[in-house]
């Protein structure tokens, strides 16, 4: 589906809790560093939302869940959108729409309500990645996966993970929906201690997608989990650094996007526009 608004790009995990949402926000974060330019980051898995906790929120003030009633009147402006949504401390051009922490009232999101999002973040960001988790079974991941220019699967060298779990969603449900498994990218999670499993070209060719990078699940990114540094991790940490610059520069030059000069990115000045640009007061 071709649209005039901001590309978007999707992260489903084939298995849960592998990483597809540290991925995911790194990614989000490494464009929104490198471009300089408005990135949405919307949290769309609907029963096990927990970026807020791996960047030492608590209780988001605004959640996928409370914006319901302008989702269901098709009433959301992409200035609410931008209002409702959180501004990283140490990347303030990247907001987050934290997901929904209803886990009860996540059926009653339907795919009306998530294409109006949709539409309303087209609107308000000049980027956007969606992160819905490892489950077909919502309309959010329908429709975002069929919305999406870039779909990125995120996978294991586990066999069970990319074999298994990958052939059941990527190359059978996905399918039914009309995205082949030649549409996607695959994101290969690395876990420092694990030795041994399968190499990214065993793994793309189970799945019949191709390969876009790895992500380094080390033990001080987890530890940062739970501390709620994940932010500082990929700010601060020599690994965080560098996580995701790689496969972020290809979907820049994928999606037209314009790099920022590196050395221009820490220059105060630039700082203080680049706030000024995304209406937050520099105070």
């Amino acid at each position: 589906m071709n649209r005039a608004g901001a590309p978007m790009a999707a992260f489903i995990g084939t298995t849960p809790n592998i990483g597809t949402t540290s991925a995911a926000f790194a990614a989000a974060f490494r464009l929104a560093e490198l471009s300089g330019l408005s990135v949405g980051y919307l949290c769309l898995n609907l029963k096990s939302a927990k970026l807020h906790r791996f960047l030492g929120i608590e209780e988001p003030e605004l959640t996928l869940d409370k914006l319901q009633p302008e989702l269901r009147s098709a009433s959301l402006t992409p200035e609410r959108l931008r209002r409702a949504a959180y501004a990283v401390p140490v990347m303030r051009n990247l907001s987050i729409l934290f997901g929904n922490l209803d886990r009860e009232g996540a059926e009653f999101i339907g795919a009306e309500e998530i294409d109006h999002l949709l539409d309303t973040a087209e609107m308000a960001f000049d980027f956007a990645v969606l992160d819905v988790g490892a489950y077909w079974d919502n309309a959010a991941t329908v429709c975002c996966m069929r919305r999406a220019l870039s779909r990125i699967v995120v996978t294991t060298p586990a066999l069970s993970h990319f074999q298994e779990d990958g052939g059941k969603w990527i190359g059978g449900v996905s399918a039914r929906f009309g995205i082949r498994p030649d549409q996607y990218d695959c994101i290969v999670v690395q876990p420092s201690w694990a030795k041994g499993g399968y190499g990214m070209k065993v793994i793309c060719k189970e799945l019949g997608c191709s390969p876009l990078g790895e992500f380094p699940l080390t033990e001080a990114l987890l530890g940062g989990f739970d501390r709620g540094e994940f932010g500082a991790w990929l700010w601060e940490d020599p690994a965080g650094r560098t996580a995701m610059k790689k496969i972020a520069a290809v979907l820049m030059e994928r999606h037209g996007l314009r790099a920022v000069f590196p050395s221009m990115m820490r220059q105060p000045w630039y700082r203080k526009l680049r706030l000024y640009r995304n209406g937050v007061s520099s105070s």
